[in-house]
């Protein structure tokens, strides 16, 4: 079975294929005998329902700096393709949610993974916390005196915004930190929407098990459950490739926008997750 393959992603030109998990996908899709197609989310246009690209045809490599050759750039309905990946990276901001609404007129009949309804139905920081028994304590808003509130009862906390991503913009404070004040006029300032804020989690000098530094790890007995936990769910919603955030046993995010870590694992002796993710595509296809 050949599909048609077309990836959303950031310019192929600028990722770095050793960590690239939508590389390693085009890889194992090009070896099934796939025909693959990339184009970026600022090139999608929708007009009278129909939801086009201009696609560039590639070749891939597992070669740094001479990973690809692209074809000529033609225009394309999405519906007549198979599948769609989408693997743009975060922010997950109004453009990204934009795609996800011009992306479900299309799915399930090209299939995209992940399902573009749920990716927009289930940002990042508000998706896990459906299971309130596994995470941290945590508080959503922007409001000072909840969020002192919850300050004065956790004594350290950690702030971040909603929708940040990479680890970008996170903050610790306690109760006796004189620049609290700072920091909350900060964030006031540079994000319109609610922040998380959760009770900081002193193991994570330990490792916090989210692939930032890859390294061979034996599942926990709770991690497994975490995992068993949450399966059911993000199954149900089409969900199939997901990444999550644990810190000493926590669960603190659900990755559904462009997960990563594929290839680091594969190297480390791990599972071979794009052959997975394929068969499953595959299968339903």
């Amino acid at each position: 079975m050949s599909l048609s393959v077309a990836i959303q992603m950031d310019p192929i030109e600028r990722i770095r294929i050793a960590g690239d998990t939508g590389f390693a996908l085009m890889l194992e899709a090009q070896a099934r005998g796939h025909t693959l197609y990339t184009y970026t989310p600022d090139k999608l246009s929708m007009r009278d329902g129909r939801v086009t690209a201009p696609m560039r045809p590639v070749t891939v490599r597992d070669a740094e700096g001479d990973h690809f050759t692209a074809g000529a750039e033609e225009k394309l309905d999405l519906s007549t393709l198979d599948v769609v990946l989408l693997r743009q990276d975060p922010p997950f901001d109004m453009a990204y949610v934009t795609t996800t609404h011009m992306l479900e007129r299309i799915h399930p009949k090209t299939l995209v993974v992940n399902n573009p309804t749920e990716v927009r139905n289930a940002p990042e920081k508000i998706f896990v916390t459906h299971f309130p028994e596994l995470m941290p304590p945590t508080l959503i808003t922007r409001d000072r005196a909840e969020i002192e509130a919850f300050r004065d009862e956790h004594g350290e906390i950690v702030m971040k915004p909603l929708y940040g991503h990479g680890g970008a913009t996170v903050f610790k404070t306690s109760r006796t930190d004189p620049n609290f004040g700072s920091l909350f006029d900060l964030f006031s300032n540079l994000f319109r929407e609610p922040w998380v804020v959760q009770g900081f989690i002193k193991e994570v000098s330990e490792g916090d098990v989210r692939g930032g530094a890859a390294r061979p790890t034996d599942l926990s007995k709770k991690e497994l459950e975490i995992c068993e936990a949450i399966g059911p769910e993000l199954s149900r919603r089409g969900l199939l490739l997901v990444g999550i955030d644990v810190i000493h046993g926590k669960l603190t995010e659900i990755n559904v926008t462009a997960p990563t870590g594929v290839r680091a694992i594969k190297k480390l002796g791990g599972p071979d997750l794009a052959a997975q993710l394929w068969d499953v595509i595959e299968s339903k296809r």
